[in-house]
């Protein structure tokens, strides 16, 4: 082959492999660190080093097709060869982490307002009770005047229109004159605020199984949170299912700006499954704003106070994540029988666990999370802003991925 002129630099192979995408992953293959080196022979030959996150990759014929065709058209080159490596399980977990640092990028457009606190409500197990306080949590704040979204993630498990007295069907209209038709969320005031209300629950009978895959969670999720007429939101609270899976990932993906709190019973056990939540949290790039004991210590007509579910689970994992411990909510049948009910204890109940809900949501409301004012509005959606949650989450922005 007669070459028409120099070969190219090692810069300029790796400029135009940047424009390699890896179809799965959805960044490209410099940044997320897959050529470990490239070599340019004075005869035009050049050879890519690209390491796979395994050896099999099924998309490795497509990133061969891509990267061939696009250094081949330089006109210096002769002939394209590739030497195929497998990465490390050290290598394919940075990989990972660069890949949804990207995605934070491309998340899609949705109708939460970019001036809404944005708080998951997670667990790493079911049954600590995150349905409970997210609703409690959610009235405390509405009560002190915030207009709340709820959003019931827990697409298979639906809990949040029993607990908040709620059973009407969630219609759609078309709002603002735009072409297509918006869920419109089941609103309920809550002293000087309100809550706006959407769950799967709204849809089905409440004794209706669900048997959806994953990608019809994500899917559900995203269209919860793009198609549904949401208006003005000072926070949107999100009952997360159990557990680190698709529909964690997938709001990582569609809203990276949100928050975490983790809730954990008092017993170690559950403290170091809760531990999973946050540990997903961190290598989604969501930071984890506090942790929140439930069902802590029981405490009886005559003044006894029984530890049920053991000690200390709320503090040793706020410990081990480097998180505040936000509050420790007793153990008490009024929580319950207020859920039952569908009127949180959190609204003008008088037991300690009210108290305590009441004062988490003073300390979310007025340190942790405020709702933004002023220039904050403004600034909500700028890079600078996300940098700083970047910052604060994990200690130096220097640590994460570029």
């Amino acid at each position: 082959m007669t070459l028409t002129a120099l070969p190219p630099s090692r810069d300029e192979v790796l400029a135009v492999l940047g424009n390699v995408i890896d179809p799965e992953l959805g960044a490209d293959i410099v940044s997320l660190g897959m050529v470990p080196g490239v070599e340019v022979a004075d005869d035009g030959v050049v050879t890519v080093g690209i390491k796979l996150t395994i050896g099999g990759c099924p998309l490795r014929a497509e990133i061969k097709r891509e990267v061939e065709e696009r250094v081949g058209l330089h006109p210096g080159v002769a002939d394209v060869r590739i030497d195929w490596g497998e990465m490390t399980a050290d290598e394919r977990s940075e990989v990972m982490s660069k890949a949804r640092w990207h995605a934070r990028d491309l998340a899609p457009d949705t109708e939460i307002p970019l001036s809404c606190q944005v708080l998951a409500i997670a667990s790493g197990k079911g049954g600590v009770g995150k349905s409970s306080v997210t609703v409690n949590l959610a009235t405390a704040l509405a009560a002190r005047g915030h207009t709340v979204g709820v959003l019931d993630a827990d697409i298979w498990g639906f809990s949040v229109p029993r607990l908040l007295g709620i059973d009407e069907r969630m219609q759609a209209e078309r709002v603002d004159g735009a072409e297509k038709p918006k869920i419109i969320p089941n609103v309920k005031k809550v002293g000087a605020g309100q809550l706006k209300v959407v769950s799967t629950g709204f849809l089905v009978d409440e004794s209706t199984a669900l048997m959806w895959r994953g990608l019809m969670l994500t899917k559900a999720v995203e269209q919860f949170l793009a198609d549904v007429a949401w208006g003005e939101l000072d926070y949107l609270l999100i009952d997360m299912p159990p557990g680190t899976g698709d529909v964690q990932m997938g709001l990582a993906r569609l809203l990276p700006r949100t928050s975490m709190v983790i809730v954990t019973t008092p017993a170690r056990a559950a403290q170091k499954v809760a531990q999973r939540a946050a540990d997903m949290a961190k290598r989604s790039f969501l930071p984890v704003i506090g942790v929140i004991e439930n069902m802590s210590a029981f405490e009886c007509d005559h003044g006894e106070t029984y530890a049920l579910f053991g000690e200390g689970g709320g503090a040793a994992l706020a410990a081990a994540i480097d998180a505040p411990l936000l509050g420790q909510v007793p153990l008490e049948p009024a929580v319950a029988a207020g859920n039952d009910a569908g009127s949180p204890v959190a609204h003008g109940g008088g037991s300690a666990a009210a108290g305590m809900f009441r004062s988490i949501a003073e300390r979310l409301s007025t340190e942790i999370a405020p709702p933004a004012t002023g220039a904050d509005v403004d600034m909500a959606g700028c890079s600078a802003r996300l940098l700083e949650a970047v910052e604060a989450a994990f200690g130096d922005a220097d640590a994460a991925p570029a």
